[in-house]
């Protein structure tokens, strides 16, 4: 049994312009070379490998042999793996980073998040992305731990030493529980009345949120670090809680969920911060996405009524 040689890449890639342009002529016009030059290299491919790739009788145009479809396909992958590879180097030679990792509060709505790494997956198709979400101090937590270089946080970001912020929008909080909850079967909430019922709170493990509460109003809480589990408690009727007015407004169109109309809480504005370290500035790629959050955000409509939480 006979192995085949090892073809160039510079004769696969003669191949793939025969079989794209569908002649010789149309291929040598492509690559800026002979016909004649086009049709050796096609035929030292084929004694490279053993195998006739195209039909030379009872045809004008080349047509591809059985064999030659199998090798079309492998080339095909080699010649996508080289551009991918090229494409990767010179990213690193222009600065590009290979690999994002970001940290998002898990309060941003999921439709912007999933709008923004969309479009980052095309923009920047070779850098890979790890996503973190996380929940109010972790956020910023997980970049000045460089275990993100980039963040989208909570209000929690303010002020902490070493950490850049810029603006990016706001979501509004609002006070809901479902309709056979206690509060759900009030007409008219009494000043004080949130106090008397579990209230379903956020939290993280994080150094920022230690000892501190959020818009916290009842002594008897269940704490959740996990927004999902949160909202599903609420529409079980377990408590009363804030939560982000975009994830809740299909619960509130459908009632599986009201919005409370507490005379001492009506809910707050949540605004999200762009962070990083000051001593680690975001690369290109990094920077874009914080330039595509903060763009977002500023379309952000605000409640009137509500203060910052």
């Amino acid at each position: 049994m006979s192995n085949p040689g090892t073809p160039t890449f510079e004769q696969l890639r003669v191949f793939l312009a025969v079989v794209d342009a569908g002649s010789f002529a149309g291929a040598a016009r492509r690559l800026n070379r002979a016909v004649s030059v086009v049709s050796y290299g096609i035929a030292n491919l084929e004694a490279q490998l053993g195998i006739e790739l195209f039909e030379r009788e009872g045809t004008r145009k080349p047509k591809l042999t059985a064999a030659g479809r199998t090798v079309l396909a492998e080339a095909r992958a080699l010649a996508h793996g080289i551009d991918g590879l090229r494409a990767k180097v010179k990213g690193l030679l222009d600065g590009l980073e290979t690999e994002v990792d970001i940290a998002v509060d898990v309060i941003l709505p999921a439709e912007r998040l999933g709008k923004v790494l969309r479009a980052f997956a095309e923009a920047y198709p070779t850098v890979s992305l790890c996503l973190h979400v996380e929940a109010l101090g972790a956020v910023t937590a997980a970049v000045l731990e460089r275990k993100a270089v980039i963040g989208i946080s909570g209000p929690l970001a303010a002020g902490v030493e070493g950490v850049e912020c810029i603006a990016a929008g706001s979501v509004p909080m609002v006070p809901v529980a479902a309709p056979d909850h206690p509060l759900g079967r009030m007409e008219r909430i009494e000043p004080g009345e949130a106090r008397n019922h579990v209230q379903l709170v956020l939290t993280d493990r994080s150094l920022f949120t230690e000892g501190q509460d959020f818009a916290v109003l009842s002594p008897r809480t269940w704490r959740l670090a996990d927004l999902g589990a949160k909202h599903a408690l609420l529409r079980q009727g377990i408590g009363w809680g804030n939560m982000p007015l975009p994830l809740v407004r299909p619960d509130l169109e459908s009632g599986t969920l009201l919005r409370l109309d507490m005379p001492d809480h009506k809910g707050g504005i949540y605004r999200f911060a762009g962070v990083w370290r000051r001593d680690t500035p975001p690369g290109p790629a990094a920077s874009w996405l914080l330039d595509q959050f903060v763009a977002l955000g500023a379309n952000d409509i605000e409640e009137e009524g509500l203060s910052d939480i």
